[in-house]
């Protein structure tokens, strides 16, 4: 949740840097800036939206084989 909460923050900065009367060289350095933040938020969600489709993938799925099989040996004790 932290990190979608940062993107959010980062969108409303985003919104507002422009009407807050910076000078030129220090808006393209805050664009920058956050434009860099912005790429380093997405990889950290590419890496754990990557992460979790992993862990779907290689869970265990049980399998049984011959149900009535088993169900007869019970039966036959």
């Amino acid at each position: 949740m932290r990190k979608e909460k940062a993107l959010f923050i980062l969108g409303i900065w985003i919104s507002v840097l422009s009407f807050l009367g910076f000078p030129q060289i220090w808006r393209n350095i805050l664009f920058l800036i956050s434009g860099l933040f912005i790429i380093y938020l997405s990889y950290l969600f590419y890496i754990e939206s990557r992460a979790r489709i992993l862990r779907r993938t290689n869970q265990s799925k049980t399998f049984v084989d011959n149900i009535d099989g088993v169900n007869n040996n019970a039966d036959q004790k």
